[in-house]
């Protein structure tokens, strides 16, 4: 009841927002014709009205091949071919168990099938939040977004979004969604957290303009870049993958902190912005998610902050959308809402007939369906699609990896390193042989501490280190932590990384009471927090505690070369940890030993 009786109040909710704020909004909250190319009026005759609403939808792949035989190919050709969906939007795979992403060869050579399949050339996203290598194996590897915020320099930014629209390109494709625009304010986010690059909205504003500036250094690999999450992710405590999330500020809070980055982008001349699946009160009813919000896709986005790019929906099977609408209703909503595209609907063909049923009862027009098309073909025209859609496979090798980028990706991660806490000087460590490390991985299948246990043991080949995993019962660590009488000093590397469906970033299993354990001893330990730097604050106790903000091989080897002090620490803290630290503290320290 309530969601009819606000779908009758929008109306004149936009018409007060003009009278309040000016032509402005009122001119977006109507349909407003896109210029339109001679590409895009060519597809924008021919298209049927079924085959405009198609275009809008983008369905998830894996980037695998599979047998042309196979139901799941079938799919594909039958949304692709037959439907006449707009796109794709790289995922990785995943049995439950264990996360598996896509290869470069098997993406491209997919992905130039698809494009033979597709009448209209399909545009093709991913979620590539630390490079191409968040979503394709083989490619350049960078450590997440907070980790860029505490080297505090823009420029090695920039330089990871010039590589990421390269191999981008190299593997097929064009629509990178990214950079994360949220301030991570809120020390509790289960779901940005790292994502973001750190809760100093000037701050993240400077790298996320950055990050677009750095995809169009070579026009060569133009691709399209994403805000999000919008209107600003950052300060809740849920993941929007499992429940709807509400930021409880008030306008004016939203206007000096989350909608800065936004701003900075718009400027920057971000091509789309991604709607989030959180209700703010201070903007629209309290149970209405952004994605479904006219007044703040239409009235805030397009109306007050004067947005003319591509609006895209975060995933629309995510709970915090599809525990409350089906695909239909969803579709419907955040076309009403000013989306243009919509991401992963449950069930694509229902959002289509939903959306047909619309136009038909004049619920929506066939007006708004074609601005949003025309929008989708004209970004399809300006990443070159009209002239070329195939990946070049033999080129795939020389454009992805490059040593001298994976070189500078390992730097990057060496200038994050951040020192929170040093009591007693217990980093660089003064006596590594007599140091024990345990390394706590968050599951068995992970192969997170593999990086740190062989980087120890280049430098002290006797040394012990423990490889342990969240799934580990009590007794087993109680057992680790009695073969560790003997050392000297501890330390632990611990993982904690930002995943969809987990709920939250605690330190998992039994750890908790295993450090509480090394902490008993009365000797040194120093904590070493891989992903989540706000899990230190449970574990005041610790001697030092060293940051890296990021949870990839290459942190884990930066980390190694700290501790042994090989490299000077040089990080400070984009992020305030409660009862730890504020927001730009960071201890310094010069290298104090040769590399080995």
């Amino acid at each position: 009841m309530f969601r009819l009786l606000y779908r009758a109040l929008v109306p004149l909710a936009l018409v007060l927002a003009f009278v309040l704020n000016g032509a402005s909004v009122r001119k977006a909250a109507t349909a407003s014709p896109v210029r339109q190319s001679a590409f895009v009026r060519r597809w924008m005759r021919t298209l049927t009205l079924r085959e405009k609403v198609a275009q809008l939808i983008y369905i998830p792949f894996h980037g695998a091949a599979p047998n042309s035989r196979s139901r799941e190919y079938r799919q594909f050709v039958k949304l692709i071919r037959d439907t006449r969906v707009g796109g794709l939007v790289l995922v990785n795979w995943n049995n439950g168990r264990l996360t598996q992403k896509a290869q470069p060869y098997a993406a491209g050579a997919f992905l130039n099938r698809m494009q033979r399949l597709a009448r209209v050339a399909l545009l093709v996203a991913g979620d590539f939040e630390r490079g191409a290598s968040m979503r394709v194996d083989g490619t350049t590897v960078f450590p997440q977004a907070m980790a860029f915020g505490a080297a505090g320099d823009p420029s090695l930014t920039r330089f990871e979004g010039q590589v990421t629209a390269r191999e981008a390109r190299a593997v097929g494709v064009q629509w990178i969604f990214f950079p994360v625009a949220d301030v991570n304010n809120n020390p509790d986010n289960p779901i940005i957290n790292i994502r973001s690059y750190g809760e100093d909205p000037k701050q993240v504003a400077a790298h996320v303009t950055a990050f677009i500036e750095g995809t169009r250094a070579d026009p060569h690999y133009r691709v399209l870049t994403t805000a999000k999450h919008f209107p600003g992710h950052g300060d809740t405590a849920v993941d929007t993958h499992m429940n709807m999330a509400v930021i409880n500020a008030s306008r004016e809070r939203m206007d000096s902190v989350e909608l800065v980055p936004f701003r900075a982008a718009i400027q920057a001349g971000v091509d789309s912005i991604m709607s989030a699946h959180i209700a703010v009160p201070a903007l629209a009813p309290a149970d209405v998610p952004a994605t479904l919000s006219p007044a703040i896709l239409t009235g805030l986005l397009r109306g007050e902050m004067g947005f003319k790019g591509i609006v895209v929906t975060d995933a629309l099977d995510m709970g915090g959308i599809s525990k409350g609408y089906n695909s239909g209703e969803a579709a419907v909503l955040a076309l009403e809402a000013g989306a243009d595209a919509l991401v992963m609907p449950p069930d694509p063909e229902a959002a289509i007939k939903a959306v047909l049923a619309a136009v038909e009862s004049h619920r929506i027009t066939r007006a708004r369906i074609d601005e949003s098309v025309a929008r989708l073909l004209a970004a399809k025209e300006r990443t070159g699609l009209d002239r070329r859609r195939a990946v070049d496979l033999e080129a795939i090798g020389d454009e992805i990896a490059a040593p001298e980028d994976e070189e500078r990706a390992q730097q990057i991660a060496e200038r994050a390193v951040t020192l929170a806490k040093n009591d007693g000087n217990a980093v660089p460590l003064r006596a590594p042989a007599k140091t024990c490390f345990l390394t706590l991985a968050e599951s068995r299948a992970s192969s997170e501490g593999l990086e740190f246990g062989q980087e120890v043991h280049r430098r002290e080949k006797g040394a012990q280190v423990f490889s342990l995993d969240a799934s580990m019962p009590a007794p087993s660590l109680d057992a680790v932590v009695q073969k560790t009488a003997e050392c000297e000093s501890f330390v632990v590397a611990a993982f904690a990384s930002v995943a969809a469906y987990r709920g939250d970033v605690a330190l998992g299993g039994e750890f908790p009471g295993m450090l509480d354990a090394l902490f008993a001893s009365g000797k040194p330990v120093v904590l070493v927090a891989l992903g989540n730097p706000y899990m230190v604050r449970s574990f005041p106790k610790a001697a030092a505690f060293l940051l890296t903000f990021s949870t990839v091989p290459l942190s884990e080897t930066a980390a190694v070369k700290a501790l042994f002090g090989e490299i000077p620490i040089r990080g400070h803290l984009p992020v305030s940890i409660p009862g730890v630290a504020k927001i730009g503290d960071g201890l310094e320290l010069p290298a104090a030993a040769p590399v080995p």
